[in-house]
């Protein structure tokens, strides 16, 4: 497989006579994607503190229709119409047959690198900040229907945000690079699938609390189920050593472009 890769991509540099230089990850997309969810993330979480407790503690007040049912009306439909638009247009876009140069898969596999540096880290920063400020809210209040400052926050915005990127990604990547174009990754998949999950999990671990658990209890086994699928992102690391598999492959291949050139008089 490997000697049929190298073969299909050295004929396809052949009339690419353009220098051979190894691309580096670029630092500038991390920075400009962490930049960007930072801001949307802080100034949610801004939103949070400020009314969290003062309009946001009784589901039956105005205040609370108005500061924060309003947010959730929009932010469903929204994420809904944009998932959906994002997929069908990746799908009905996509070409039969994908071809490019060592050089120019390479430069993208990096920029699929920085997405999943900024994703690390946008990753941490949901469970540090959010996912543990959720759990601490209903500790120190009354836990009353599910539509609270943090579920609002949590459940029905940052996963489903996590959800369409994902999906979005799983979508691109498998339609537009060649070493995916007839294959599935599983661990990709596994990634996917976990997060996608985390939303039934949601309606499982409510119907608990109005039942069996009045209080936050970290422990509880409602909340096992989170933990579980909090575990499918280890499955990216399946997804990075396809990707430096494929990195490997192609650097490879580029050295001997190279040198080929550098030898020719």
């Amino acid at each position: 497989m490997s000697r049929v890769l190298t073969e299909n991509i050295s004929q396809s540099t052949e009339s690419d006579p353009s220098s051979v230089n190894i691309h580096k990850l670029p630092v500038w997309l991390t920075v400009c994607v962490l930049a960007v969810v930072g801001i949307l993330f802080g100034a949610y979480r801004l939103y949070l503190n400020k009314y969290a407790f003062s309009v946001g503690l009784d589901y039956f007040e105005p205040e609370f229709q108005q500061y924060w049912m309003t947010l959730f009306y929009i932010q469903i439909p929204v994420m809904t119409v944009f998932g959906i638009a994002a997929l069908s247009w990746l799908w009905f876009t996509r070409d039969s047959v994908v071809e490019m140069t060592p050089q120019q898969e390479l430069g993208i596999y990096m920029k699929i690198l920085a997405f999943l540096l900024a994703f690390g880290v946008a990753f941490g920063v949901i469970f540090a900040l959010f996912v543990e400020a959720d759990a601490a809210w209903h500790q120190v209040t009354i836990r009353d229907t599910d539509f609270t400052p943090t579920h609002i926050l949590l459940f029905y915005f940052l996963i489903p945000v996590m959800i369409i990127a994902l999906a979005t990604g799983f979508m691109w990547l498998h339609t537009r690079m060649p070493d995916f174009r007839d294959r599935i990754s599983l661990p990709f998949g596994i990634v996917v699938a976990g997060v996608a999950l985390i939303l039934p999990n949601v309606g499982f671990n409510e119907w608990g609390h109005t039942f069996f658990y009045a209080e936050e209890l970290f422990a509880a086994p409602i909340h096992w189920g989170f933990v579980t699928l909090g575990w499918a992102f280890f499955a990216i690391a399946g997804v990075l050593i396809q990707i430096l598999d494929r990195l490997r492959l192609l650097t490879g291949v580029i050295d001997e472009q190279k040198k080929a050139t550098l030898d020719s008089p």
